[in-house]
């Protein structure tokens, strides 16, 4: 029996006042969390409770990842490492979209589902902030279940730049 393989990508691009991308991480692999493995199980056996992709967060995590390499989150996760100054989008302000195999956006439900956030002028703050993390969060219980996360290098968000980052998770 093989285990099934749920993927996780994600790409972060920032861009200036003018429109202009003056970084863009390319794809790069996220971890999958066990809870969201509990959240589709959750999803399977039809509970009333569980809800999929509610909000994005994203926080400053730790300094000190800035000059030591963040290491790499435990597969348990269910927080971000700041969970005190961290920025939630809810759901309705992210873009979700299902892609084909050829990372199309097509109408219907697939196996691959692509969310955007854009974090756009003054947000998360309109002084600099520096990212350095970030997690999907769902619901199960009425309480909040992570499903992927990322630890990455400090983006330092300006209040005049504007943050797109896109995920793909891949079931």
């Amino acid at each position: 029996m093989s285990d099934l393989i749920i993927k996780g990508i994600y790409r972060d691009r920032l861009l200036d006042a003018g429109g202009q991308s003056v970084f863009d991480s390319e794809w790069k692999s996220n971890l999958i969390v066990t809870n969201c493995r509990v959240l589709l199980a959750g999803f399977m056996s039809n509970e009333t409770t569980a809800h999929g992709i509610q909000n994005l967060q994203v926080g400053q995590g730790d300094p000190a990842w800035d000059t030591t390499p963040p290491p790499a989150p435990p597969l348990t996760s269910n927080s971000l490492v700041d969970n005190t100054t961290n920025f939630t989008i809810q759901v309705a302000d992210l873009t979700l979209q299902y892609l084909n195999d050829s990372d199309a956006i097509v109408p219907g439900p697939t196996s691959r589902i692509e969310i955007t956030a854009k974090l756009g002028p003054n947000k998360p703050s309109p002084n600099i902030y520096n990212l350095r993390e970030f997690g999907l969060f769902g619901t199960l219980n009425n309480q909040p279940f992570m499903i992927d996360y990322v630890r990455h290098p400090v983006i330092q968000k300006s209040g005049s730049f504007t943050l797109e980052r896109r995920i793909r998770l891949i079931f």
